[in-house]
């Protein structure tokens, strides 16, 4: 259960609102998840998050499924299941197979367990990976 009141369309401040119909209009769809109708109790960080948000997952150097399987995975390390769920849904949406999912997971997995060893037996950074080369 939600800590903060999950609003209603009907309980929207007007800034909230002009974000609402921002993230219909911009997703094709009526559905605004429970993510941004907690948000919309401060209008402000709301529209702020979304605003990043859009420019963030927008096609670029990544295509869009490479950007929600980043997410997911990001997600997953973090704990946060409302993330992992959401995201995995609009991975599948935009084509991640199952066994795409999967060798995510599995990259989590392992970056998660040498990233705690390297941590923890401070291993030194090689002076090759210190400054960037060029393509």
């Amino acid at each position: 259960m939600s800590v903060v009141k999950v609003l209603e369309d009907d309980e929207l401040a007007p800034e909230a609102k002009a974000v609402f119909d921002d993230i219909r209009a911009t997703r094709g769809s009526d559905f605004v998840n429970n993510f941004w109708r907690v948000m919309a109790h401060d209008p402000a960080l709301l529209k702020r998050i979304w605003e990043t948000l859009k420019v963030t997952m927008a096609p670029g150097a990544l295509d869009p499924l490479t950007k929600e399987m980043i997410y997911v995975a990001i997600s997953a390390t973090n704990g946060c299941e409302y993330c992992v769920r959401s995201h995995s849904a609009a991975a599948r949406a935009k084509g991640m197979t199952e066994a795409q999912l999967m060798e995510v997971m599995a990259i989590v997995g392992m970056a998660n367990q040498t990233n705690a060893l390297a941590m923890a037996s401070q291993v030194p950074v090689d002076d090759v990976f210190m400054t960037p080369k060029e393509p």
